[in-house]
């Protein structure tokens, strides 16, 4: 599975932003896909999940401001991302678990700046 991610980039204080994943090769194998990101000094955390059923689990830091969703037609999972605060900035990554849980797939990251 091959996982590529887009929309980083930098939104002052309260703006917002919308990452997509497009996922290609072997999706049917797939069950989870997820948001994670790591910022700067930390460690990497996730972000957002989604399930093939539409599941979604979230942070408690992003509730209520990022929502996740996933377009199977597409293989695209998107994070749209409002009300940004400094502290979210990071490197976001796009990851994809399988449905027998053994393996794990990441994408490049996306940089994320907010900052006025």
């Amino acid at each position: 599975v091959q996982l590529q991610a887009y929309g980083g980039g930098l939104v002052q204080p309260g703006g917002y932003l919308r990452l997509s994943c497009a996922a290609s090769g072997s999706i049917a194998s797939i069950n989870i896909m997820a948001w994670h990101r790591q910022g700067p000094g930390n460690r990497r955390e996730a972000v957002a999940a989604i399930t093939t059923g539409g599941t979604t689990n979230y942070a408690n830091s992003v509730k209520g401001r990022f929502t996740i969703s996933r377009d199977d037609a597409k293989n695209t999972i998107d994070l749209q991302m409002n009300s940004l605060k400094p502290e979210d900035t990071a490197v976001y990554y796009c990851n994809a678990v399988s449905r027998d849980y053994n393996d794990q797939y990441w994408g490049k990251g996306t940089q994320v700046t907010v900052s006025s």
